[in-house]
């Protein structure tokens, strides 16, 4: 296998496998700022010691340098768990998965202020596409008929604007680790991912009571998102990173919400409907798009 095929190899499997993230929360009893802890903790040492086996050191210079945005990014990142975690709650996972991915469109919106990007109007078209299909992924144009129809509509704009909210914060990270270009990924990713459950513990002790009252299932899924989803998968995401092109990488991406929305409706026997559907094709499609590379 040549090293080209092996870091797609490496990177689908990664991305197939963040897709079903939504599936092992749905089944782990804690709060999800919690899990989101954990997740940080467990994922920052399984990264440390991915480094310490590859006999890759930290540069303790290149992490001071960057500290104020690796700090500002990895809180983010905590809370941005925490508001996906919970649209899973309130909502399908198929919705908040496609919620999350509006982050692409935030990420456009603000590059031509921080990093004067060019506004194409090939991306103003694909944000146009996105955001329409966001109001159909809310289930507005399809009406509300009944009282009951109504209270379910009031908790899933809760998990809609939940997963909103974490699409923003992620598109935040996006764009402070597109700042710090004189810093390895994987020294990035260990810090944030410690910041990250550093911030929420604090979080957790002041806003509820800390508990860890967990089932057998509950306790694998808990695992299984920590130590493979975070640890494994963030190791196998990045080392593709370094040897494919950011362009391949953006589009594999895309494998990840797909599974997801597959996974709601074939695991959890969560219908998406007729706009859900509608939207999914427009927030995907046009994301997707603004992806591609434009023609000269």
């Amino acid at each position: 296998m040549t090293p080209n095929m092996r870091a797609k190899a490496e990177l689908t499997v990664s991305v197939v496998f963040f897709g079903t993230i939504g599936l092992f929360v749905r089944y782990i009893p804690l709060s999800s700022a919690v899990i989101s802890m954990v997740r940080g903790f467990i994922g920052a040492a399984f990264v440390l010691l991915f480094l310490l086996l590859r006999k890759k050191s930290i540069s303790k210079q290149d992490i001071w340098r960057n500290k104020t945005l690796l700090f500002i990014s990895g809180a983010a990142m905590g809370f941005n768990w925490i508001l996906l975690f919970e649209a899973y709650r309130y909502t399908t996972v198929a919705t908040a998965t496609l919620c999350y991915y509006l982050a692409p469109v935030f990420v456009i919106l603000a590059s031509p202020v921080l990093f004067r990007e060019k506004l194409t109007v090939k991306k103003g078209i694909c944000v146009a596409l996105a955001l329409l299909g966001m109001v159909f992924v809310t289930g507005v144009p399809m009406g509300v008929t009944s009282v009951s129809a109504h209270s379910i509509s009031l908790a899933e704009a809760k998990g809609i604007l939940f997963g909103i909210g974490a699409a923003v914060l992620y598109a935040s990270v996006v764009l402070m680790n597109k700042k710090m270009t004189d810093i390895s990924a994987y020294d990035k990713t260990f810090v944030q991912l410690g910041t990250a459950a550093a911030v929420l513990l604090p979080y957790i002790l002041l806003t509820q009571t800390l508990s860890f009252s967990i089932d057998g299932v509950g306790l694998v899924c808990l695992l299984v998102l920590c130590i493979f989803h975070t640890g494994i998968c963030y190791i196998l995401y990045f080392a593709a990173m370094n040897e494919l092109p950011v362009q391949t990488v953006a589009i594999f991406s895309y494998i990840d919400p797909i599974v997801a929305i597959l996974l709601s409706a074939l695991l959890l026997k969560e219908p998406l409907g007729i706009g859900g559907i509608i939207g999914a094709v427009l927030v995907l499609g046009s994301t997707l798009l603004s992806e591609l590379p434009q023609k000269e």
